[in-house]
């Protein structure tokens, strides 16, 4: 299969995206595997870490070959995409539209997602070549705002980032989202006591609520 598709299946599968923003990188390692540990296969390690790209490239060096997928956030132009794909980054996230980055990530057929909010964005990002389009920030309109925009796009694969719980990630998929962007419902897990467990069993938890949600 070709890379760039294998990449999207896995993100298709899993049905969840995990987004790794925290305050340096050392604790988003820790972090990232913790919950590939508690069985997520797909993550984004944002750039507005100190030290991401290096985070990225020792991530995807490791996990890779086990069928990982790590991904690279917050790219907002072409000279981060570039130095991010050099590290081995899956794919490639952005809060908004660049089309310049995504052109870049097609070039080197890396899949991208791409922020967008209003339907004028999300339908211009999908022309732009974007594979996956992000809802962001989600938490402004939240899960009503989605299922309006989507009744007339529902052909667009939109993931939401942001606000996505075990609680409500069914109402989510039912709005009809392709899949979720999850944060610190699970990547902060740890914070009340340093345990790092807890984020392992977090992400299991969650990556649970997602398997029920879309049976």
């Amino acid at each position: 299969m070709y890379k760039k598709l294998r990449t999207l299946q896995t993100i298709d599968e899993s049905g969840a995206v995990l987004i790794v923003r925290l305050e340096n990188a050392d604790v988003a390692e820790r972090v990232a595997e913790a919950a590939i540990a508690g069985g997520f296969r797909a993550l984004e390690i944002t750039l507005s870490i100190p030290g991401a790209v290096d985070v990225i490239r020792r991530l995807s060096a490791k996990h890779r070959p086990s069928g990982v997928a790590i991904g690279a956030g917050t790219v907002l132009d072409e000279h981060s995409a570039y130095e991010c794909i050099r590290a081995g980054a899956d794919f490639l996230v952005s809060p908004q539209l660049n089309p310049a980055m995504i052109r870049m990530a097609n070039r080197y057929q890396v899949p991208t997602i791409s922020g967008a909010y209003t339907p004028t964005e999300l339908v211009e990002s999908a022309e732009a070549g974007a594979d996956i389009l992000k809802i962001f920030p989600t938490e402004a309109g939240g899960i009503p705002y989605v299922k309006s925009v989507l009744a007339p796009l529902a052909h667009l694969p939109v993931m939401p980032a942001g606000g996505v719980t075990p609680g409500n990630v069914a109402e989510w998929f039912a709005a009809g989202v392709a899949c979720v962007g999850v944060g610190s419902a699970v990547t902060k897990a740890w914070q009340p006591d340093g345990d790092f467990s807890r984020v392992t069993e977090a992400a299991r938890e969650f990556l649970s609520a997602v398997a029920e949600a879309r049976k």
